[in-house]
């Protein structure tokens, strides 16, 4: 008997089967995915829209072929004539499944936004763009001594600011001659001037004295997500900081399945490398939006992402990033226009700088951590971990810097956990479980509030309570360590080992129980057994790099660690120690840096000596191929306990008392740990 069709929704990454003609909302529903509509499947919203994709998706095992969604209907022909839908989207509630399918669901159908967590850290940084203002006075043109407009603007630049030679695009050219005379010859320019100390091009003219500021945008463009930052050329302040999805989930959740798509369907790369250059260009047009700012006055971006995001958006295939010997089309540091990348929402003649790649799949994002975290200037030892979909990881001193990449995959992003979702209003992003009566109280994103503390029922009413978010689950499986409903091997006890009703069947194994809401058509959020080993599974391979980088440089400890990332801001020293996520230290050695790369990103754009400072510090940092080291199998398997099989985590030991529990033989579980911990 045939099965029903297999639909995977992204970003949420939940999947089902339902009856071949149910309609994508109605499986979105059955399914527990956020997909909007406000007018009850009429098709007159639009809240619904999705985004099929169709080809070989090796990581989710389905083929999606264009006949496997129904045909437009008379509704979509007419909604499409009337208000148009973008290229390649459909309408949810009338577009039905008819075979294996993956579904993409943009951030502006979805019910809860995504909340990308990469806010601007506050940071000094000594203000030297590429890019600055120049106000000159030009001569005007006299018969006797015939000279073009321009050549005459270049003189004016090196006798009164001492720039020796100037070029421009053809499009500034055709404006030059009507902006002199506008302004009576005297004008303001936007020249831009890189670290390498060759011609200088004028970017943009203005008449008189411009008032009206510069600007330019850092990119950190992730697996999972997009920030960016809009900064002011002159002062170094951000005017606003935004973030989206990146829409290339749709095509494999983690960087390996992206490669895959690209290696399984024709043409697969160009389709990501216009998927996630539309979205940036969006992203630009937002964050000038939201700060009031003129999109032609953006001049310059600065863009750091891992190897793969790299080549795509670049517009290389990635291929042999997926093999040995893992090789980059270009490992340097690129200045390329802006709009050759498809940003057409900037000035148009906009320059964009890429910082350096480390090594086959150490890209410019740890490079931009490099700068911003500065490991090779570190009296003690550091462990730099860049937590995401693909963690990079920098161990380093003055005297050696070290650096490799892990598998993490999505799961520490919510994603391939049973109730995981994106981070948004509603998902649980804290969570406690008192060790004595093992009941959990928990807080969500968009509330301060405990959910045991007066008024949360009513402060969350809006949102719901939703599902739980890559913090979130991270802090449920340490704190059910904690609580003895976990035993060192990654078990889940039942009720009658771990003394908890909450401890209930799934199957042959067991799951805790967050939270039920069913009863008032709510979710029910559990943490199971997949779970568990999903988490085990992403914080061994961290682990493990990190092993890697401590076995190169010959020691058996790190003087400190930094959690940097989105992700590294919002997870608690002590939860990453009891998951044995880092290697052990004091807990006060464990530090966050917030979203590192980010501000790496800031810097380069604000600081021209540190691009030349970055693409110098690259060529010293050692790579460890995490892919191809003989002990990296060894340092996983023993990572998979909870913390570890084989390290003692004597600084772990000496701040909390971890139950010695076994649910392996069907014992009683562990009662001993009494201890009320405060809530941090």
């Amino acid at each position: 008997m045939a099965q029903d069709p297999l639909v995977i929704f992204t970003p949420s990454g939940k999947r089902g089967r339902v009856p071949a003609g149910t309609r994508v909302l109605d499986a979105a529903r059955q399914l527990g995915v956020d997909l909007d509509s406000v007018c009850g499947g009429r098709g007159i919203c639009s809240k619904c829209q999705v985004a099929p994709s169709f080809g070989a998706f090796s990581k989710h095992g389905v083929t999606a072929r264009p006949e496997a969604l129904s045909e437009w209907n008379e509704v979509e022909a007419r909604y499409e004539r009337v208000r148009g839908l973008k290229q390649g989207r459909r309408l949810g509630c009338q577009a039905q499944v008819l075979g294996d399918m993956v579904i993409d669901v943009p951030p502006e159908s979805q019910v809860h936004r995504q909340v990308v967590r990469k806010d601007a850290a506050v940071r000094a940084i000594t203000m030297d763009p590429a890019t600055r203002l120049h106000y000159v006075e030009v001569a005007e043109p006299d018969m006797h001594e015939p000279s073009g407009d321009f050549e005459r603007l270049a003189r004016a630049l090196q006798d009164q600011w001492g720039i020796a030679a100037v070029t421009a695009a053809p499009s500034l050219m055709a404006k030059l001659q009507p902006v002199l005379r506008k302004g009576g010859w005297k004008v303001t320019v936007a020249v831009f001037a890189d670290h390498h100390d060759g011609p200088a091009q004028i970017l943009e003219i203005w008449p008189g004295l411009h008032e009206g500021g510069l600007f330019g945008l850092a990119v950190d463009l992730g697996s999972t997500t997009i920030a960016a930052h809009l900064c002011d050329l002159d002062t170094g302040e951000v005017k606003a900081s935004a973030g989206i999805m990146n829409p290339q989930i749709r095509f494999g959740e983690d960087l390996m399945s992206r490669v895959s798509y690209s290696m399984m369907n024709p043409g697969g790369d160009k389709e990501m490398t216009r998927a996630v250059r539309e979205a940036l260009d969006r992203l630009a047009r937002e964050i000038a939006a939201e700060a009031a700012v003129d999109p032609a006055l953006i001049v310059e971006t600065v863009v750091v992402c891992n190897p793969v995001m790299h080549h795509l958006l670049l517009g290389f295939d990635p291929v042999e990033l997926g093999q040995a010997p893992f090789a980059l089309v270009t490992s340097s540091a690129m200045t390329l226009g802006a709009a050759d990348l498809g940003l057409t929402a900037l000035n148009p003649r906009a320059r964009t700088y890429v910082l350096p790649c480390i090594a086959g799949h150490v890209g410019a994002d740890a490079a931009a951590v490099a700068l911003s975290e500065e490991p090779g200037q570190s009296e003690d030892l550091v462990l730099v971990v860049d937590v995401g979909t693909n963690a990079e990881l920098l161990l380093g001193d003055r005297t050696r810097v070290l650096a490799c990449s892990s598998p993490t995959g999505p799961a520490f992003e919510g994603a391939q956990i049973s109730s995981g979702q994106r981070a948004a209003p509603g998902a649980i992003e804290k969570l406690r479980i008192d060790p004595v009566t093992k009941e959990p109280c928990f807080r969500v994103i968009g509330c301060d509030l405990w959910s045991d503390d007066p008024g949360f029922a009513a402060a969350t009413a809006q949102s719901g309570i939703t599902g739980i978010c890559g913090s979130g689950i991270l802090e449920a499986v340490a704190e059910m360590r904690m609580a003895g409903l976990l035993d060192a091997s990654g078990l889940i006890g039942s009720a009658e080992q771990t003394g908890t009703e909450r401890c209930q069947p799934d199957g042959r194994t067991h799951a805790y129980l967050i939270h039920d809401a069913t009863e008032d058509g709510g979710a029910r959020i559990t943490v199971t057994q997949g779970d568990i080993r999903a988490i085990q599974l992403a914080k061994s391979a961290l682990y493990a790099g990190a092993r890697l980088l401590m076995d190169e440089r010959g020691v058996d400890h790190v003087d400190r660690v930094t959690l940097a990332g989105a992700f590294g801001a919002h997870i608690s020293p002590l939860h990453a120690m009891v998951l044995g996520m880092i290697p052990d230290v004091a807990l006060d050695r464990v530090t966050s840096a917030g979203n590192a790369a980010g501000t790496g990103a800031r810097i380069a754009l604000c600081n021209r000596a540190a691009r030349a400072r970055i693409e110098s510090e690259v060529r010293r940092i050692t790579k460890v191929e995490t892919a191809i080291a003989p002990r990296f199998q060894e340092h996983f398997v023993a990572a998979n306990a909870i913390p570890h099989a084989s390290d003692p985590f004597p600084n772990l030991r000496a701040g909390t008392d971890l139950p010695e529990v076994s649910f392996n033989t069907g014992g009683d579980g562990d009662r001993a740990n009494r201890r009320r911990r405060r809530r941090a």
